[in-house]
């Protein structure tokens, strides 16, 4: 069965969807919300927003392909010298399994059968001291290109909401209106999801979300009025 990579996988993908969305909902929102207190033709805000949204799904998605990139490279380069360290000081490494083993409360003789017996294959040992001695887990291979798509394509998902109102309505200030009633909602209801996911009170990080997006299209909107 394997459920423990399936899930590993998946709690991956939210972590890039939060990250993603996060910025996506909140950073468009309050460039429509400056821009809407200065300018008197939504087109301008919608050609604004859509740059903005790709210029930003971009950068995130990079961002994202390149700690995912990381991520890897920090792995094999682990990997690369634990095969050495076997090689070159097999008993040093055979004492660090026991250690393990002794630091879960088994007897020594069972420390040395279970290091005798990692030890008769060179993979299964370095394995082992990958994810025990290092804390390492095997990371996907195509871990940088999926997380790229995933926080690029939810950046594009959570930008298209407050611009949204701007396709339908000619008045900016009307459009900011139902874009901010609307975006608020979802950044509650982003917010809430992302509590639970997190181990956060959900209620509180809701309002928390919210409050910062509405504080950042808030000082934007109120900027553009003062340099107007």
């Amino acid at each position: 069965m394997d459920h423990k990579e399936e899930h590993l996988q998946s709690s991956e993908m939210l972590r890039d969807i939060v990250i993603g969305m996060s910025d996506g909902l909140t950073v468009p929102f309050a460039l429509a919300a400056g821009l809407s207190g200065a300018v008197s033709s939504t087109g301008i805000i919608i050609i604004a927003g859509i740059a903005e949204i790709a210029a930003g799904s971009i950068a995130m998605g990079l961002g994202g392909y390149l700690a995912g990139k990381t991520e890897i490279d920090h792995y094999n380069s682990e990997l690369k010298r634990e095969y050495e360290e076997v090689d070159a000081v097999p008993e040093k490494e055979k004492e660090e399994v026991r250690e393990f083993f002794g630091n879960l409360g088994l007897s020594e003789e069972v420390q040395y059968k279970a290091a005798e017996e990692i030890a008769k294959d060179k993979k299964v040992w370095v394995d082992f001291m990958m994810k025990y001695e290092l804390g390492l887990d095997k990371p996907d291979p195509q871990r940088a290109t999926k997380s790229a798509l995933n926080i690029g394509l939810s950046y594009v998902v959570g930008g298209l909401v407050p611009l949204s109102p701007y396709f339908f309505i000619d008045t900016p200030v009307e459009a900011l209106k139902i874009s901010v009633l609307v975006t608020l909602i979802c950044l509650f209801v982003f917010g809430y999801f992302k509590s639970r996911m997190t181990g956060v009170h959900p209620l509180g990080g809701a309002l928390k979300v919210m409050l910062i997006g509405a504080v950042a299209a808030g000082a934007a909107f109120g900027v553009a009025k003062i340099f107007e």
